[in-house]
């Protein structure tokens, strides 16, 4: 007998689609990590973020993307952010149904790549040579 893949027993792209649509609705309106965004299409953004994950949770098809390190270069990105960004999934998993054991995989599986996209400081961000990239850098908004 076949063992279900983590992309199946989610419920595949349907499901995967409408938990990024919600997820990337919040990110988007969020005051610090929206920034991070702006003038990239959500839809675009949407699409690679379900991409990436499903073949990561085992769907057929590969990711076309760009590798995490070189797509995320620029951008600091500190735990907190990366901390904020997954509470904002936990809650788009939870409205959208997917069990508990499935958001707990899923939030692993994502938080697995934290380290292809962080940065351990300020300092360490600024030892990168960016030569042709703007680096970002984007300030928490006052509360």
């Amino acid at each position: 007998m076949k063992r279900q893949t983590m992309f199946e027993a989610v419920g595949g792209l349907p499901v995967m689609e409408r938990v990024h649509k919600r997820f990337y609705d919040k990110v988007y309106a969020h005051p610090w990590l929206g920034q991070f965004f702006e003038g990239h299409s959500q839809e675009a953004i949407e699409l690679r973020q379900t991409q990436f994950m499903a073949e990561k949770m085992g769907a057929k098809s590969p990711y076309p993307g760009r590798e995490l390190p070189l797509a995320h270069r620029r951008m600091y990105i500190s735990e907190e952010l990366l901390t904020l960004r997954q509470a904002l999934l936990r809650e788009s998993l939870e409205e959208e149904g997917v069990a508990e054991k499935l958001i707990v995989r899923w939030l692993k599986i994502d938080k697995a790549f934290w380290g292809k996209i962080g940065n351990e400081s300020l300092d360490e961000f600024h030892l990168v040579d960016f030569k042709y990239e703007k680096p970002l850098i984007v300030e928490k908004p006052e509360a």
